[in-house]
Formats: C-alpha cells, sequence, structure tokens
C-alpha cells in the first residue's frame, strides 16, 4: 500500500474519501515492465483524492489503457491545469495516512 503504485483497499476508500466530491485521475506516463513480459501496458496516472475532511490529497495508480478510454473526457483544458496544479501543491496519500494515524493515537 505504500509503494509507487497504491493500490488503496476498497474498505479504506470507503472510509476515507468523501463519497459526494469529485475525484480526478490524470494519465502520466507509459508504465511497461520490461522484467515481467506478462503484465499488460499499464499507464500509471495521478490521483487527486477528496477525503472525508475535504482535503485533497495526491496518489497514484496504475490502470490498463482500456480501462481508462471508457471513462468519459468532461474537462476543458484550463479545468486540467488547474488539477494539475492542485495535485501539486496536494498532500502524498502515505503522508495524510500517517499524520491521520498520528492525529488518531494522540
Amino acid at each position: 500500500m505504500y509503494g509507487f503504485s497504491q493500490r488503496l483497499p476498497v474498505d479504506w476508500l470507503r472510509e476515507h474519501l468523501a463519497a459526494e466530491a469529485t475525484h480526478y485521475l490524470f494519465p502520466t506516463l507509459v508504465q511497461r515492465l520490461t522484467h515481467r513480459p506478462e503484465v499488460p501496458l499499464q499507464w500509471r496516472c495521478q490521483q487527486l483524492l477528496t477525503v472525508s475532511t475535504g482535503e485533497q490529497i495526491w496518489g497514484l495508480l496504475d490502470v490498463l489503457p482500456d480501462t481508462f478510454d471508457k471513462i468519459p473526457e468532461t474537462l476543458d483544458t484550463a479545468s486540467k491545469k488547474d488539477i494539475v496544479n492542485r495535485i501539486e501543491q496536494a498532500v502524498k496519500v502515505r503522508e495524510w495516512m500517517e499524520r491521520t494515524a498520528a492525529d488518531a493515537g494522540s
């Protein structure tokens, strides 16, 4: 869960994400695992997720291109630039998890 591509458990997502919020997935690079030819080409995407506190956090997720292509495009260029800027300023998922765990323990 703390690696480069964070495959967050569904239970974690249900517990922490703001259900009414819009979450964003932004393809960043092509991921080829040349040392594992059985693994298909994937797109490494940045995620901008809104948690139940209203804070936006940044994570990564590898997505198969066919799956990503099924997501309808709804944003114009200015909106995409805004999302990239927000991603650059967001706290990483791991950092947010560590901070909230520390806050719960105190």
